[in-house]
């Protein structure tokens, strides 16, 4: 398995999901991934992937909450030509292509109601019906979901279907938020930390152990995903090695200072996350090369007056 989707962690919670992993990953058997954003779900469905007789065909992911209501089931199922406004072409669905692999179906919460009702007779069946199509197609997928909601609680209020949830959660795993394994915190920050220098051309850098006991005091709304961000500003923007706990402290808390000293913590849709990336990707770019317009540009392969746009756009300076 690539490194890449290794599952790190030595507490008991970390190998209690690593063993069920290894037990559920050769089955059949669908599983439902439950916990918090940013606390690893795609990395375990990964791992089931892999460690599947699956792992040589295709793994599609689809994220139920990026999808528009009206294109969700032409993205699941495909569609023909002519089938509506726009349907120049015929094109296959996710399940179709994730024929003989597997099907991750991330943030299934979010899942629009019409859509849940063909995703349930898709797993009944195994059959789908591209939009426009006259006759259904059989498809042999291992499906795998993922949310960060309370499903049960959703079923309850009437906006996900008690039928969809039973036929996907056979097995369930959940992922437990970081501030309940601090004891993993040291580890995953000196793999986050390395993993940095090396994608950024960086010669290693260390920690000191204060700097560690500080990461595993923190409470990281954002989980992994906020010490991942965290090791690599650290990486870039921290004096002296080993990197000293006050480095850790001033760079947890940018001047964009937001809820537990995570930019993204405050995003409440995936456009805000994604100015907010790109806010700091580019504040970051700039820093790096002086703040020459040019260079900047020319670096990230785009023209300078998008840039200067951009600039602009963020207010940076």
């Amino acid at each position: 398995m690539a490194s890449r989707w290794e599952i790190l962690g030595e507490s008991a919670r970390v190998q209690a999901v690593q063993k069920m992993i290894a037990r559920v990953a050769p089955t059949q058997a669908r599983v439902l991934i439950t916990g918090e954003n940013g606390t690893g779900k795609e990395l375990v469905a990964r791992n089931l992937h892999e460690r599947s007789s699956r792992w040589k065909e295709a793994f599609v992911e689809v994220n139920c909450a990026a999808i528009p209501r009206e294109l969700i089931e032409s993205e699941l199922f495909g569609h023909e030509k002519g089938a509506f406004t726009g349907a120049a072409t015929a094109r296959k669905g996710r399940f179709e292509a994730a024929h003989g692999g597997t099907l991750f179906l991330d943030e299934i919460g979010d899942m629009d109601p019409s859509a849940q009702a063909k995703v349930l007779r898709a797993l009944e069946t195994g059959d789908v019906t591209p939009v426009g199509a006259e006759r259904s197609r059989t498809v042999d997928v291992r499906v795998i979901a993922a949310t960060n909601k309370d499903l049960a609680a959703e079923v309850e209020e009437g906006n996900f279907r008690e039928d969809l949830l039973y036929r996907l959660n056979v097995v369930e795993i959940h992922l437990s938020p970081l501030h309940r394994r601090r004891e993993d915190v040291p580890l995953l920050a000196r793999h986050f930390l390395a993993q940095a220098c090396a994608k950024n051309d960086m010669k290693p850098r260390r920690l000191h152990e204060e700097c560690e006991a500080w990461l595993s005091g923190q409470t990281y709304p954002g989980n992994v995903r906020q010490l991942r961000n965290l090791m690599e500003r650290v990486a870039i923007l921290a004096d002296g090695d080993p990197i000293a706990a006050s480095e850790a402290e001033r760079l947890m808390r940018p001047r964009h200072g937001t809820a537990g000293g995570d930019p993204f913590a405050t995003c409440q849709t995936f456009n805000e996350f994604k100015d907010t990336s790109e806010r700091m990707f580019l504040e970051q770019k700039l820093i790096e090369n002086n703040w020459n317009i040019k260079r900047t540009a020319e670096r990230l392969g785009m023209m300078r007056s998008n840039l200067y746009k951009k600039i602009e756009k963020h207010r940076l300076k």
